[in-house]
């Protein structure tokens, strides 16, 4: 079950919060739904002249509403390229989101102090590599040796497509440390890139063992509140 799984979505409403933080009507849902995969889409997918990433570093993206505007919180490793120089990069930023939804938005950049144990970073860093031909074996282990080094319990690192040009497409799985598949308290964190090269596209899964969770970090206070009572109800006799 467990392999099979995505590990965000095994714990969302458990161990994690919501990426996206908001309720609508039934008539405003599936359009504001829209409107948080155009805003992630807008600055994941967004490239420069030269075809890299205008915005890198960007670990994920959650969006908070109000009646009045959007927050939009972005989690990044470089926070500084994000800013730009007395903040331009941040207004224009906003400026073009505003254009895109037709709402205010207001941006708010939180920086990641250790990038080498965020999944989704890694896979990046990982399909990077692949797009400029390192060797997928090397760039394995170099990756797994850092995020090892900078304090992760495991890592599980899944390639799949075309590896090193071949013709037939293959999948190579690497791990180390401990990665538990189905244990609801491990803080497990999953990433997902793809790598374009010459022969088409590889797909790279990262699966992070970061410890286990607090007692502040789950909401599972909520979740405990939602569940059924262990005692069986009285039957009364008529």
């Amino acid at each position: 079950m467990g392999q099979k799984v995505n590990p965000i979505g095994f714990r969302t409403g458990i161990m994690t919060g919501w990426k996206s933080r908001w309720y609508a009507s039934k008539q405003e849902f599936a359009e504001l739904l829209v409107e948080d995969k155009k805003i992630r889409d807008f600055i994941k997918k967004r490239k420069d002249k030269a075809g890299r990433a205008l915005y890198p570093m960007i670990a994920r993206i959650e969006i908070e509403r109000t009646r009045d505007e959007v927050k939009v919180i972005l989690f990044s490793a470089r926070p500084g390229v994000l800013i730009g120089r007395k903040g331009e990069r941040v207004e224009e930023l906003q400026n073009e989101l505003q254009n895109l939804v037709g709402r205010r938005i207001n941006i708010k950049i939180e920086e990641i102090t250790r990038p080498e144990v965020v999944a989704q970073l890694v896979a990046e860093d990982i399909a990077e590599q692949l797009s400029k031909r390192a060797s997928f074996r090397r760039t394995m282990k170099r990756a797994m040796e850092q995020t090892m080094e900078a304090g992760a319990k495991g890592i599980k690192i899944q390639l799949a497509g075309r590896l090193g040009g071949a013709e037939m497409s293959r999948r190579e799985k690497q791990i180390a440390g401990s990665i538990p598949l189905s244990t609801l308290r491990a803080k497990i964190d999953y990433g997902f890139a793809e790598a374009m090269i010459a022969q088409g596209h590889i797909g790279v899964q990262v699966w992070i063992n970061q410890g286990t969770y607090s007692e502040v970090d789950t909401d599972g206070v909520d979740a405990q509140t939602g569940q059924t009572p262990k005692k069986p109800k009285r039957s009364y006799k008529r």
